[in-house]
C-alpha cells in the first residue's frame, strides 16, 4: 500500500468512526482556473454525503458526492490534479505531499479541529501548524514537518502575528480579493504565513506582495512560492522608497529600518490602504537630531531612558499623523519581549469619521515643542 492508499484508509476510517471535520486539496499539479478544493461532511435527504467546493478563479461550484464518490473522487483528483492533501479530524490532522517527481509523504500533527469543525479557543490554537508545507520551504520545519528547536521562537511570532492580523482583518472593510502589500519582506517568514492562513484556511481571496530589497531573497521566497502552489503570492527586488504602489488594501511593513517605516506608511496613506500595519524599528531620525541638546526633564538625564522615550515619542507622532488622515490608529505590544525585542506594532484602520485637523496638530506641535524636535521625516512625505 503506497502512502495515497494509506491516506485514503485515514479519510475511510475518520468517516466510519465520525471523526471526520473537513479535508482540502491544494497546489495545483498544473495551471488552471480550478485553485483548491475543501470538502466537508453534510447530511441531506439522500443520507451523508461529502460536499466538494471548487475553488475557481472567478467563482466557487459545489457538488455533493455520495461517501464512496466522495472517497473515490478524491483519489482520482490527488496525485492528478493536486499535490497535497490535508486531512483534518478530531484525532489528528493527516497532510499528504506530493513532489513534482511522484514522491509521496505523510506528515501527522495533533488535531486542530473540533467534531463540529469549530476551532478551539482562540488564544490557544495554532494558525500556523507543523506540516504546513511553507514552514518546510522556509527552514523552520525540517522535512517531517517538525518545527526545527532553534526556529520555535519564530514559529511562536508567527502565530501571534496571525491572531493579531485575524482581528485587524475582521476591524476593516474589503469590497472584494484583498490585496495586500508587505514592505521590507525580509526572508518572507510572516508573508507566506500570511498568505497560507488568509487563503488556504479562512478562504479568503487574497493577492500578496512582498517587496524586499536583497535580491537573493527575492529569488529564494519567490521559488518556495512555487514550490508550495502559492500562485498569488509574489515578491518583488525593490527598495520601499523607489516601489510604485498605486492600489492596496492592506500595507504591512514589519521591522523596515527607522525612516523605511515613515516611507512605507506614507505609500499607505496615499494608496488609501483600508489597513496599515507597521512594526517599527531603529528610531534613528529623531534621536540623531536632538543629539546635545540638554532636557529639565530628569527621565532624559540617563541614555537609556533617553532613547526609549524618543522612540515612543517617534512612533506616537506617527500614530498621530495617520489620525490626522482618517485613520483610528493603535500601538501595542504584539508579541512578548522574551521572544524579541523589537516587539511593538503600529496600526492604522480606515475611519469613516472626519478627524478634528486643528486638535490633531495641535498634539503634534506640543510634542515636538516639548522634545524640541524640529521636524518628523513623515511629516516631510506629505502626510
Amino acid at each position: 500500500m503506497n502512502e495515497l492508499e494509506r491516506w485514503i484508509e485515514e479519510l475511510k476510517t475518520s468517516i466510519e468512526q465520525d471523526e471526520f471535520v473537513k479535508l482540502t486539496l491544494s497546489k495545483p499539479a498544473r495551471k488552471s482556473e480550478l485553485q483548491n478544493i475543501y470538502v466537508k461532511p453534510v447530511v441531506l435527504k439522500e443520507g451523508q454525503q461529502l460536499s466538494f467546493t471548487f475553488h475557481n478563479t472567478t467563482n466557487d461550484i459545489v457538488k455533493n458526492y455520495s461517501l464512496l464518490e466522495g472517497i473515490n473522487k478524491v483519489r482520482e483528483l490527488l496525485g492528478t490534479e493536486f499535490k497535497i492533501g490535508t486531512l483534518f479530524t478530531t484525532k489528528v490532522d493527516s497532510v499528504l505531499i506530493i513532489s513534482k517527481k511522484g514522491k509521496m509523504v505523510i506528515t501527522t500533527t495533533d488535531a486542530t479541529q473540533t467534531a463540529l469543525g469549530v476551532t478551539h479557543d482562540k488564544q490557544k490554537r495554532k494558525r500556523a501548524r507543523e506540516g504546513d508545507t511553507y514552514l518546510i520551504q522556509l527552514g523552520i520545519a525540517d522535512a517531517q514537518g517538525k518545527i526545527i528547536p532553534k526556529m520555535a521562537d519564530k514559529f511562536r511570532q508567527i502565530n501571534k502575528y496571525l491572531e493579531v492580523m485575524e482581528d485587524l482583518i475582521q476591524s476593516a472593510e474589503f469590497p472584494g480579493a484583498i490585496r495586500i502589500v508587505d514592505m521590507g519582506a525580509g526572508k518572507g517568514y510572516l508573508t507566506f504565513a500570511l498568505y497560507d492562513y488568509l487563503r488556504n484556511k479562512l478562504q479568503h481571496d487574497v493577492v500578496v506582495t512582498g517587496v524586499e530589497l536583497r535580491k537573493d531573497l527575492v529569488d529564494k521566497c519567490n521559488k518556495a512560492a512555487e514550490v508550495c502552489g502559492f500562485e498569488q503570492l509574489q515578491f518583488v527586488c525593490s527598495s520601499i522608497n523607489d516601489f510604485e504602489l498605486t492600489e492596496v488594501d492592506i500595507l504591512i511593513a514589519l521591522h523596515a529600518c527607522d525612516t523605511a517605516t515613515d516611507d512605507a506608511i506614507a505609500k499607505g496613506i496615499h494608496a488609501n490602504a483600508d489597513l496599515i500595519v507597521c512594526a517599527p524599528c531603529c528610531h534613528k531620525q529623531i534621536r540623531q537630531q536632538l543629539k546635545g541638546k540638554e532636557y529639565k526633564n530628569p527621565l532624559l538625564k540617563y541614555g537609556i531612558y533617553k532613547e526609549r522615550e524618543f522612540e515612543m515619542v517617534t512612533d506616537t507622532i506617527r500614530a498621530l499623523v495617520l489620525e490626522r488622515n482618517n485613520y483610528k490608529s493603535n500601538i501595542f505590544e504584539f508579541i512578548s519581549s522574551e521572544h524579541t525585542g523589537k516587539n511593538t506594532m503600529l496600526v492604522g484602520v480606515k475611519s469613516k469619521h472626519k478627524p478634528d485637523l486643528a486638535v490633531i496638530q495641535g498634539k503634534i506641535d506640543a510634542l515636538k515643542e516639548a522634545y524640541q524636535i524640529d521636524y518628523h521625516y513623515l511629516e516631510k512625505l506629505n502626510c
